[in-house]
């Protein structure tokens, strides 16, 4: 059987720490920022973590 192939889009998307944890980025901080105050940019430029009931699912897309 052949191997199984990551998801690209996944592997665009998410990392994996040290700790087996997953980082994403967020979302709203694209286009359209102009009526977006610039508190809520500096918010949104750190990163975040998967919640915990979609990181088995994220990690099957990212280790496939």
């Amino acid at each position: 059987m052949p191997k199984m192939k990551s998801i690209s889009a996944a592997k665009k998307r998410f990392k994996l720490t040290g700790s087996g944890r997953v980082k994403r980025k967020k979302a709203f901080k694209r286009h359209l920022l102009e009526h977006k105050s610039a508190k809520k940019g500096r918010e949104l430029r750190k990163g975040g973590m998967v919640a915990d009931c979609d990181v088995r699912q994220v990690k099957r897309m990212l280790l496939a």
